[in-house]
């Protein structure tokens, strides 16, 4: 099936004899997710960057949200120059961008220069690791990421400017499945399901969710590479769309304190020989599955917590955390149940695990490296799971909780020899660094909850 808006080389080598495509976006993600890299003209980049690829500074895998250089990593710093690395397309992923003029983006892997391997290091090379492992286990990954977001009548400029005091949410009730708030955000949310659908992002639905303007807009399962990349397109697109008509989206874990959070729920499945390996007769409960998918539910549990920056990587993402919030809040594992960490849903060809646990500030490349990561290790040392949980997961207070700050997470991650083992050391080493950096930035920050606290009563 030729999906929407997927090119190509010699499609677009004609899209853009034709000057129907003049501008092509050379991009790849940060730590943090955001899409980074050149423009292209169109022309130039089939004669040249469509083969060769191009370069950038590799202080990209050492900046902050500033883009301030940060020193401490062994990667790059002042010390080594700052040097290039070679930034690769990777032409699978050449798609139209719908909701820009004239433009074709294609991301891209990351090549140490000199050695000409993949940086270890890079988001996408991370995932790249885990999936030739199960490659190699014979297995294919399907998965999907499912995205909420808050949407503002305050264009991003606005907000910025209003220090994003008093932003006016596009609902004022609460609007979970419900049509006729939904209606009144169609001008945006039919657009981005448009555009998406003829950028390569198959749409399946949208819909209101549990927060004042609170949306979830989910696209189709792929396999997990072709996932993540369609998750980064989704963003990027939601957010462009959303400046270009003078709003604004935020993908923070949690937006306010009052409000519910913002999760990526993430659903994976391994597959063999044509068929969900998930399938079996064994009965865990209701559910009925083989041992691969005992295994990898028992692996997934056991390590999520060694892995959890890679599901929170921010401040912020941990304040979504709370019981009875709908974001999980213990390491247990239910049937269609939204209470757990992890729900199994679903049954035969369809029987899946979706892990609850990250947000929508999460990086899609790095969550399903975790994922499989731990599903791997599960099936590797055949990891049984706990007993099937029934109930209120949030009243089970015996239950072991998910990491509750950055700080937790961070040192767990770091002394994890199970994170070492499956990443490499570079990676950990890198990434701890990365967290800590962001934990300090935060520590040095005036907020305004210390204003609002201590300015006339301490």
């Amino acid at each position: 099936m030729h999906i929407h808006g997927i090119l190509r080389p010699e499609e677009l080598k004609g899209m853009v004899a034709s000057e129907e495509i003049e501008t092509i976006v050379v991009a790849f993600t940060d730590h943090y997710g955001r899409l980074v890299g050149k423009r292209f003209d169109a022309e130039f980049f089939m004669e040249s960057a469509l083969k060769d690829g191009t370069h950038g500074c590799d202080y990209l895998m050492t900046t902050d949200m500033e883009m301030e250089p940060v020193g401490g990593y062994k990667f790059a710093n002042w010390e080594l120059g700052y040097g290039d690395f070679h930034i690769v397309p990777d032409l699978s992923t050449l798609r139209v961008a719908d909701w820009l003029d004239q433009t074709v983006i294609v991301l891209c892997d990351l090549y140490d220069d000199k050695t000409h391997q993949l940086v270890s290091i890079g988001p996408r090379s991370i995932l790249k690791k885990q999936l030739e492992a199960i490659t190699k286990m014979g297995f294919l990954c399907n998965a999907a990421s499912e995205l909420e977001y808050y949407l503002f009548e305050d264009g991003y400029r606005q907000a910025f400017d209003q220090n994003y005091h008093q932003l006016q949410p596009v609902g004022w009730y609460l609007e979970d499945y419900h049509i006729m708030q939904g209606t009144r955000t169609e001008d945006f949310t039919a657009r981005a399901r448009h555009h998406l659908k003829h950028s390569g992002v198959p749409v399946e639905n949208s819909k209101g969710e549990w927060g004042l303007g609170q949306h979830e807009l989910n696209v189709r399962y792929a396999e997990i590479l072709d996932m993540a990349d369609r998750h980064v397109v989704f963003k990027q697109c939601l957010k462009e769309l959303a400046d270009r008509m003078g709003i604004s989206v935020t993908f923070m874990a949690k937006y306010h304190e009052d409000r519910a959070g913002s999760s990526c729920h993430l659903h994976i499945s391994l597959w063999k020989d044509g068929k969900n390996a998930f399938d079996g007769d064994q009965q865990f409960g209701p559910v009925r599955g083989s041992e691969i998918f005992k295994w990898f539910l028992g692996g997934w549990i056991a390590n999520a917590a060694d892995v959890m920056p890679f599901y929170a990587p921010t401040i912020n993402a941990y304040k979504r955390y709370v019981d009875a919030s709908w974001a999980p809040t213990r390491l247990a594992w239910s049937y269609d149940n939204r209470t757990a960490g992890f729900r199994v849903v679903g049954k035969g060809s369809s029987l899946r695990i979706e892990c609850r646990i990250p947000g929508a500030d999460c990086n899609p490349y790095l969550a399903f490296a975790a994922s499989l990561a731990c599903g791997l290790d599960g099936i590797q040392n055949k990891t049984e799971p706990p007993e099937i949980f029934e109930g209120d997961v949030y009243a089970a207070k015996d239950l072991p909780r998910v990491p509750s700050t950055l700080v937790e997470a961070t040192d767990r991650f770091a002394n994890s020899a199970f994170a070492k083992q499956a990443f490499g050391e570079d990676v950990v080493e890198h990434y701890t660094h990365f967290f800590r950096m962001e934990q300090q930035a935060y520590n040095s920050a005036v907020t305004d909850w210390e204003r609002r606290r201590y300015f006339e009563r301490i």
